[in-house]
């Protein structure tokens, strides 16, 4: 199951050729990245968030780090006033870290413009050293795994 985050591009985020630039493209799954996984309390909450403001305002003990990323682009992303399409899943859960799946596509669906993946991993903040996902933390992303990307060439 994909959890679908709508995130708007900006225009700054072009680059000289009208198109968003690789580095924005890396801003905005960051950006649907924690509105997916970051509780905010609200309603509007991704059904896959299950951090909060009180693991870090609260000196919890855990942390996450973004271990390593990747990006096929497949299409040029255009700026546009509607928000793009960014598909979230988890492809992989390991002992202390989890593999985060996105799609990027336009806003009427017709158009796949990247597929990436993060590799994320849960840190004790004391120790600097990786930690095991919480049985609830996995609980809540069981339903939400699925096949990872499979990239055209490597």
């Amino acid at each position: 199951m994909r959890v679908h985050i709508p995130v708007q591009r900006r225009w700054g985020d072009q680059d000289a050729l009208g198109h968003i630039n690789n580095v924005s493209l890396l801003k905005l799954l960051e950006e649907a990245r924690l509105r997916a996984f970051w509780r905010t309390g609200d309603d509007g909450d991704s059904p896959v968030a299950v951090f909060t403001d009180d693991m870090v305002s609260s000196g919890s003990a855990i942390a996450t780090l973004v271990a390593r990323q990747e990006i096929e682009y497949l299409l040029p992303v255009p700026y546009g006033r509607d928000p793009l399409d960014v598909q979230v899943w988890i492809g992989r859960l390991g002992g202390s870290s989890v593999e985060i799946c996105y799609e990027v596509w336009g806003p009427d669906g017709t158009a796949l413009y990247a597929r990436a993946t993060t590799v994320v991993v849960l840190v004790d903040t004391a120790s600097g050293r990786p930690t095991r996902l919480p049985a609830d933390i996995r609980a809540a992303w069981r339903p939400y795994i699925g096949d990872p990307i499979s990239y055209r060439t490597r």
